[in-house]
């Protein structure tokens, strides 16, 4: 009995929640970077713009790469799509004497908003893996 293997990135689900996965991951770095700037006179906090569907489409159509089909066909250069945008407060709500605009609270939250997301994508992904492995047979 041979084995089949499956690109779940060919599925339009498993490719989306890598991509909020990754969208969440990196926005948990610039989180992080907030709160551990958070007494550096003049640093200004930053987010990523939100995980847009529309956006996420309209990226992946942009996108244009040659297909190699045999080995002496020139790949061309590999037109890589920018990490999420990186958006730095402009008018922060509230700044302290030195410069800083860092708010922990808002932080905090941002950051919880963040692991909630992160669960109930990694739930879905879940779900969806056991969904596919009773219809094969094997949940």
């Amino acid at each position: 009995m041979g084995w089949v293997l499956m690109d779940l990135d060919k599925l339009s689900f498993f490719a989306m929640a890598k991509k909020r996965l990754a969208w969440l991951t990196q926005r948990q770095e610039v989180l992080a970077q907030n709160v551990a700037n958070a007494d550096t006179p003049g640093y200004r906090s930053s987010d990523l713009k939100p995980f847009a569907f529309e956006e996420l489409v309209r990226r992946e159509n942009m996108q244009i790469n040659m297909d190699v089909t045999q080995a002496n066909h020139a790949e061309g250069r590999r037109k890589r799509l920018r990490d999420f945008a990186e958006k730095t407060e402009r008018k922060p709500f509230e700044t302290a004497p030195a410069g800083n605009a860092v708010i922990l609270e808002e932080q905090m939250s941002k950051l919880n908003d963040s692991f909630i997301s992160h669960k109930l994508t990694t739930e879905l992904y879940v779900k969806h893996l056991k969904m596919i492995r009773v219809a094969i047979g094997k949940g």
